[in-house]
């Protein structure tokens, strides 16, 4: 395997960019490829048999490009299938979970909210996680309809504002300090969420540590891409419309539409 051979990044669509922007910036002497598989979004609504299928179908199509180390820049597709991704690929894996630790230690009011999607609160490896902070009171929400909103672009729209103050809402009333964003597309929201919630409230994401954590592992398997930025490449293919990927991301980068 070469060094200059690129990280592979899956989600079921556009909200895993959130995490290709940090590792992008920690790592920007790396080339990547990014898998959007909006066609199947949200991948929360899925069982865990039809999530596992849809992960081991995204991971093989990044080794066949040749990736060195593949982040699952999915919360549901983590909780969901990391595991069996691990079993069955020889390469190492990345996955994204819900920050819940940091909210938990740094917590005043011992109350968090996270807001995810039904496949992220449902799975096992969640409820391992939220098991270790038994003196928190962790308020769960399921963010019904927003990954859809956010691959259609609308990030404004009212209907988002109005599904947004439905599920933080009551988690404020409730004494929250953090509130802990479970899903890759969230990120993508906060912007909306702080004119909704207190601002003493503070908002964590996965991105930065993901990206921290894939310089490392990078590093450990001696694997990191050390030639000059100036002929890094970024890939990024999806299988439905790429409108919405494009305003996210930027148009200084070419989205591929094909199927996958």
């Amino acid at each position: 395997m070469s060094n200059s051979n690129p990280i592979g990044l899956f989600d079921s669509g556009v909200g895993g960019t959130s995490i290709w922007k940090e590792v992008h910036s920690l790592l920007p002497n790396e080339n990547t490829i990014y898998l959007a598989d909006s066609k199947n979004a949200p991948y929360g609504q899925k069982s865990k048999e039809e999530i596992i299928h849809l992960s081991k179908k995204n991971t093989e199509y990044l080794l066949n490009q040749n990736a060195k180390l593949i982040i699952v820049a999915c919360n549901t597709a983590t909780t969901n299938a990391i595991n069996e991704l691990r079993a069955t690929y020889h390469v190492p894996f990345i996955g994204i979970e819900p920050a819940i630790k940091p909210a938990a230690l740094h917590s005043k009011t011992h109350t968090i909210g996270i807001l995810a999607t039904k496949g992220t609160l449902n799975s096992e490896l969640f409820h391992e996680n939220v098991k270790k902070y038994h003196n928190i009171k962790i308020i769960e929400q399921i963010g019904f309809g927003l990954v859809e909103l956010i691959e259609n672009g609308d990030l404004n729209s009212n209907k988002t504002t109005q599904l947004l103050q439905d599920y933080l809402l009551p988690m404020v009333e409730q004494n929250i300090d953090y509130l802990v964003l479970g899903c890759t597309h969230y990120p993508y929201l906060i912007p909306q969420i702080k004119k909704i919630i207190p601002s003493h409230i503070k908002i964590i994401d996965s991105g930065e540590a993901v990206a921290k954590q894939t310089k490392k592992i990078l590093e450990e398997k001696n694997i990191s891409n050390t030639e000059s930025n100036d002929t890094t490449y970024h890939k990024f293919y999806i299988n439905n419309s790429p409108d919405a990927m494009q305003d996210l991301i930027g148009k200084q980068y070419k989205i591929t539409q094909k199927e996958f």
